[in-house]
């Protein structure tokens, strides 16, 4: 079921996973363009229109006190996985906030950098069958341990509301949840509309109308990223045992039919094997169609010479999940550069950073992990410089201030500093 091939046919494996993501459907394109275009034009009386067209009912906004009941009436079970997710979430993302710093620089003054939370931030939310109660959580909690102000959640108005979605909203605590979707959703975060608020910042996963969308809106606000399908790789040698190596590639097949699944080892006898596993797994799984596209298009596994050569290949595809399934999996970590998440050993299947473990699973994909990181609390922090000198710091250094202005042919940056030293 998956196909087992050389090293040396990596290079063609690497550029089907790359192709996938690399179209871009120009009519989705051309829709987003113009709601986001009409939106901007005319505001609320667009986004309602397109509500109605595309959704059959016009934006309005959540109670908070449906939130709370929706919390209320969620299996307990349910709730108990959501709010300790969402204390991990926040332990992990407590971990990593930086703060406000300043110093005394080599020249005698005073410098450093004032960290703030964002004002105000969206998240969209996927609504109907595509409802992920863990998204929210991953995006809305490490927002407000940086100190965003105000939390706008936005999701389809569907005839009933996602009950799960909207009981983790009431967990991290979003502000505001609006049922609006689509491209006219992004629109409207993007400019203001009625009483959708303009934001700074627009994170979360949606359709491809709403990938185009956040992709022609970044500039105006920031976004977090435009997703591509998902993907997971797996380094794996001897050792492995094939049912969790085939059960973890599995787990990313059966998310969509575009959705990566490779296997790196050195070990054909292990490829066979998990092969193997893999038949008889999808026997009993309930997405088999989309797993057996997904792996026979766009899954193989690649037998290379050794653990390097797995971890060479493994940094050029910069995959968005990567598994280290071999004897020893920490010892391979440092040659690791390029991945969005990188999980260490048998019990650390990458489902567990999906819902549980704190670190974010709004994770780079397509081979941009080579430049861009999983989302955190940093993702919705802003940074301003702070300088201040006294006329004694300035004074010995002024005239290469002045030096640096005129050979730039600068003359009023020169002059700013040779007037607080005239007689």
């Amino acid at each position: 079921m998956i196909q087992i091939v050389p090293a040396a046919q990596a290079p063609a494996v690497m550029a089907a996973m790359r192709e996938r993501s690399a179209s871009k459907n120009e009519a989705i394109q051309a829709a987003a363009a113009a709601i986001m275009d009409d939106v901007k034009k005319r505001g609320w009386a667009a986004v309602e229109e397109y509500s109605v067209k595309f959704d059959g009912k016009a934006p309005c906004e959540i109670p908070r006190e449906e939130l709370e009941a929706a919390y209320r009436a969620c299996p307990a079970p349910l709730v108990k996985a959501m709010e300790h997710a969402a204390a991990n979430i926040r332990d992990y993302n407590e971990k990593l906030l930086t703060w406000t710093q300043e110093w005394t620089s080599p020249d005698g003054g005073v410098v450093g950098r004032v960290v703030r939370g964002l004002t105000r931030v969206g998240i969209y939310v996927p609504g109907g069958t595509a409802a992920y109660p863990s998204s929210v959580l991953m995006n809305a909690v490490p927002a407000k341990v940086a100190g965003v102000e105000e939390l706008i959640m936005v999701t389809p108005p569907t005839e009933n509301l996602n009950q799960a979605v909207l009981a983790a909203a009431w967990i991290a605590g979003v502000d505001r949840v609006i049922a609006v979707g689509g491209a006219q959703a992004v629109a409207a975060l993007t400019y203001g509309a009625g009483f959708i608020p303009r934001v700074d910042k627009l994170v979360g996963p949606g359709n491809a109308y709403v990938a185009a969308a956040k992709r022609l809106a970044y500039g105006a606000l920031d976004i977090d990223m435009v997703a591509g399908p998902s993907e997971v790789l797996v380094i794996a040698d001897a050792s492995a045992d094939p049912k969790f190596v085939a059960a973890d590639l599995l787990s990313q097949a059966e998310h969509d039919k575009l959705a990566s699944a490779v296997l790196l080892t050195d070990s054909m006898a292990l490829a066979e094997a998990v092969d193997a596993e893999i038949v008889r797994q999808t026997g009993y799984l309930s997405r088999s169609e989309i797993m057996e596209c997904s792996l026979r298009d766009f899954g193989c596994a690649i037998v290379c010479e050794n653990l390097e050569a797995c971890a060479a290949l493994a940094n050029e595809i910069a995959p968005e999940h990567l598994e280290i399934v071999t004897e020893d999996p920490r010892a391979l970590l440092p040659s690791i550069r390029n991945a969005g998440a990188v999980f260490l050993g048998a019990w650390s299947p990458e489902p567990l950073g999906d819902y549980l473990a704190g670190p974010d699973h709004v994770l780079p994909t397509s081979g941009t992990a080579r430049f861009f990181s999983p989302l955190s609390v940093e993702s919705f922090l802003k940074t301003m410089s702070v300088i201040q000198y006294s006329r004694t710091a300035l004074e010995p250094i002024r005239e290469e201030i002045i030096a640096l202005a005129e050979s730039e042919k600068l003359t009023a940056h020169a002059n700013s500093i040779r007037v607080r030293f005239e007689d």
